[in-house]
């Protein structure tokens, strides 16, 4: 069980290094922003500070995730698991606010809230 949470763990980590990419790195592309409901370039423009701190977000809680998971299965399993718990309920947890924002973000919601949910529980099982 603890293999299969660790490897969605490394999934979601994957995702969240994707959203960095894209709200961080790839932010001025239109296809880019056009994926995140932004309408025009004036308003990716608008947006593109709130979305660079939002992608180094999502980079951080990956980085949690792989540095949890290399202590976990190193010598230091719960310090590892401490950290792996705090990142992916950091996922989840903004998965859930996403959801309130509307019905029309669940898409997004469960692509970023899934993965480190089943990961989580499948590593506190194994």
């Amino acid at each position: 069980m603890a293999i299969i949470g660790s490897i969605l763990l490394s999934a979601a980590a994957l995702v969240h290094l994707g959203f960095f990419a894209m709200e961080s790195v790839l932010w001025s592309t239109p296809a880019v922003w056009r994926l995140f409901g932004v309408a025009g370039q004036r308003d990716a423009d608008a947006i593109r500070p709130m979305a660079y701190n939002q992608g180094f977000y999502n980079l951080f809680l990956a980085g949690g995730a792989v540095v949890g998971l290399v202590l976990y299965w190193t010598t230091l399993r719960d310090v590892g698991f401490g950290l792996v718990f705090f990142s992916a309920s950091c996922m989840v947890l903004a998965a859930v606010v996403l959801l309130t924002t509307g019905r029309s973000y669940l898409r997004a919601a469960l692509l970023q809230g899934v993965l480190p949910l089943a990961g989580l529980v499948l590593l506190a099982l194994g």
